[in-house]
């Protein structure tokens, strides 16, 4: 598994459009979206939004907070710096800036949660996913997801694989926010096969 790079914003085009993704279903879900860490300094808050404003010419800029693994899923992790970023990005594209209180609503909304877009392969069955329930594994102990949407419509890749895009949130209390935890997905009951483990680095993302 190959690791985000610190400070990087570029990436490959998959990867723009999973974190414009996770930007968009974080406005549909019940609450608060998810957040990998604690508020913003008001110096985080002025670096993300110069890192979106700065990468409007670039098509991708996920790839610090992007997980690609050997097999060819991947996980982005959205984050309150990413999230800011990605919408001050948007904004400068339509030749607009953020206002406080944009600004207050995309570091609010992610407090105390992580969000995970996974993105899987599988199939014959067009439905592979839908049962799929994912936990973090945290020092020999299992954290079970506050909201999990497995995707029942997965789309067809050139190589005619199924991939699913999988959204998880999982409360951050009692996370290590400078260490590691693993993803394990597992498959539905009663066999509840693994199908995914992934360990995340929480201490490279900002």
């Amino acid at each position: 598994m190959t690791g985000p790079r610190p400070g990087a914003l570029r990436s490959r085009g998959r990867g723009g459009v999973a974190l414009a993704l996770v930007a968009g279903l974080c406005w549909g879900l019940p609450g608060p979206a998810a957040a990998l860490v604690g508020d913003l300094t008001a110096e985080g808050t002025r670096e993300a939004i110069e890192a979106g404003m700065a990468a409007i010419t670039q098509e991708d800029f996920v790839e610090e907070w992007q997980l690609r693994l050997p097999g060819g899923e991947d996980v982005v992790v959205s984050t309150p710096f990413s999230r800011l970023a990605l919408a001050a990005r948007q904004a400068t594209m339509k030749g607009e800036s953020l206002s406080e209180k944009q600004q207050k609503e995309q570091i609010d909304r992610g407090k105390g949660r992580i969000q995970l877009l996974v993105t899987m392969h599988g199939g014959p069955s067009r439905s592979f996913a839908r049962f799929y329930q994912p936990v973090l594994l945290v020092d020999g102990r299992e954290v079970k997801a506050t909201f999990v949407q497995n995707e029942r419509t997965p789309l067809v890749q050139e190589d005619g694989r199924l991939a699913a895009r999988n959204v998880y949130v999982f409360p951050l209390e009692g996370l290590p926010t400078n260490g590691a935890v693993t993803l394990l997905v597992r498959g539905a009951p009663p066999e509840q096969k693994e199908v995914l483990r992934a360990k995340i680095d929480l201490g490279k993302f900002r």
